[in-house]
């Protein structure tokens, strides 16, 4: 995990093998930015959706029970979400490096489209 002080805020960027391994003992919020379309095609199960262009930081929860991990197509636009986070006052928070890109690319577990009939399906197969 590579961490970055701003100020007195913390602002993580772990790996996708960090993220996967917290999600699955249930120590963390995974929170999908990109658009709705994106998020129907393909996500990770169990990722809450909450897209850029909607984003509000001062609706985030806090993070006493767990910590929250933002992620995107690529890293980008849940690194602007961090640093949004930031300047709203969150002092500590996360984004995956790579985004659902990297998460795919490592082999992860996530809900696709089948194309042939449009029904959701685990992938990889």
């Amino acid at each position: 995990m590579k961490t970055e002080t701003i100020g007195t805020a913390t602002f993580e960027t772990w790996t996708v093998a960090e993220t996967a391994d917290a999600f699955a003992r249930d120590e963390i919020v995974l929170i999908d930015v990109r658009t709705p379309q994106e998020y129907m095609f393909e996500h990770i199960e169990g990722a809450l959706l909450m897209p850029l262009s909607f984003f509000k930081a001062g609706k985030l929860p806090g993070q006493s029970d767990k910590r929250i991990v933002f992620h995107c197509g690529s890293g980008v636009r849940s690194e602007r979400v961090c640093r949004a986070a930031i300047e709203a006052g969150i002092t500590q928070i996360a984004h995956m490096e790579g985004g659902f890109a990297a998460w795919k690319a490592a082999q992860q577990p996530y809900i696709g489209t089948n194309m042939a009939t449009g029904a959701p399906q685990r992938a990889p197969a």
